[in-house]
């Protein structure tokens, strides 16, 4: 069994520099042609099943990399992996204290106003992510999700949890790729992309 996760592709939110969250806005152009190339290079692989976060950014991106890479299944939504709910600092520049804060020392318990803490949103994605490991049915699975959810449904199989950004917050379109062999899930592949390194810009770096 294999799932595959991916962040979604570039929005203009993200191109700004503000945090987004549960904000649903599209793909902007770039994103898409993120999307497009992921698609592309994931073309030799068969998914039997497609499950994304609702959010319509999530979903476009899924929607591009299942028709590049040539797979035409289903997508089903589940609201588990939407993104971390930033409340009253949703659309807050990534520059503000708190947000920054947040990208450099997440505290796991700190909860925005009227929105999530990094702890509500590991509970969350993690149920999601091993409920799907625990079917270990030898399928091959695509997930689309978001920056901030990524990491936290990945927390339990880095090699260190602490770093909860995992070095950094991860690549619009950057891909990562659980192994399931006997209900044990390893990740195999780390923060993948198939666009051009340059094509890759950290935005939340000062």
């Amino acid at each position: 069994m294999r799932i595959y996760i991916v962040r979604h592709g570039e929005t203009d939110a993200n191109k700004k520099g503000y945090a987004q969250g549960r904000t649903d806005d599209p793909l902007n152009k770039n994103g898409e042609i993120l999307a497009g190339i992921t698609g592309c290079g994931m073309k030799d692989i068969h998914f039997d099943c497609c499950i994304s976060s609702p959010l319509i950014r999530a979903r476009q991106t899924a929607e591009i990399i299942l028709r590049e890479s040539c797979n035409s299944v289903p997508i089903s939504f589940d609201n588990r992996i939407k993104e971390m709910n930033f409340g009253s600092f949703e659309g807050t520049s990534i520059r503000d204290e708190k947000v920054v804060r947040f990208l450099k020392e997440p505290v796991i318990d700190y909860r925005f106003p009227d929105g999530e803490s990094i702890s509500d949103v590991m509970k969350r994605t993690q149920e999601f992510l091993k409920e799907l490991i625990s079917k270990d049915d030898g399928k091959t699975y695509l997930v689309s999700t978001h920056g901030c959810a990524l990491r936290a449904m990945l927390n339990f199989l880095y090699e260190y949890p602490g770093d909860y950004w995992h070095g950094h917050v991860p690549y619009n379109c950057c891909v990562n790729v659980i192994e399931v062999k006997n209900g044990a899930a390893t990740l195999i592949a780390d923060d993948l992309i198939y666009y051009d390194q340059d094509m890759a810009i950290d935005r939340y770096k000062e």
